[in-house]
């Protein structure tokens, strides 16, 4: 039996919710919908039907999750995030399929950032606020601006790194290890 939080002025459609998954007020969530264990989906979010959630993802308030997103573990959506799933939308015309955006496992998405339907966002990537993010990114990359560019590195302690693998605080020396900053 499911150990999930509705707020009583949620509109929860889908029965896929996970176990102590928390849903704040005045969120909508269709009916197919599939959201995991340990999720706090904040107020004023819509997701709609086509739409698959890992566990313990964040989704802050004020974000609309189209047909086509998935988000896979520990994924971070900040404020007012916006999500697109068709690259010429038109009134009353639909594509035969909505392109699928995908957020890997441990990425960040900051607050109003604009995330342009059809590409994937690398595992533990990062992007900062009100970025406009146009293409998929690698694992482990940093990315802000409009459109979004890559400024450097994040490990997994999430120590910001700049383009040449240094962090920035220290100065101390990283090395990638397939995607993956490391120390030697």
């Amino acid at each position: 039996m499911s150990k999930n939080k509705i707020h009583a002025l949620a509109d929860v459609q889908s029965s896929d919710i996970g176990n102590d998954t928390y849903v704040w007020q005045f969120t909508v969530i269709l009916s197919n919908a599939k959201i995991g264990d340990n999720c706090n989906i904040n107020c004023n979010c819509f997701i709609e039907n086509d739409v698959i959630i890992g566990n313990n993802v964040t989704i802050k308030s004020g974000v609309q999750i189209w047909d086509g997103v998935r988000i896979e573990d520990n994924v971070f959506v900040g404020p007012n995030v916006t999500f697109t799933n068709d690259l010429i939308p038109r009134s009353k015309v639909y594509p035969k399929e909505f392109k699928q955006t995908i957020l890997k496992t441990g990425s960040s998405i900051g607050a109003n950032s604009t995330i342009v339907a059809g590409i994937e966002i690398g595992e533990m990537a990062f992007v900062g606020a009100g970025s406009v993010l146009t293409k998929s990114i690698a694992p482990y990359t940093v990315w802000y601006g409009n459109p979004a560019i890559q400024r450097g590195f994040i490990t997994e302690e999430s120590i910001l790194l700049d383009m040449n693998l240094k962090d920035k605080n220290t100065g101390e020396r990283y090395y990638l290890e397939g995607f993956k900053p490391v120390k030697k």
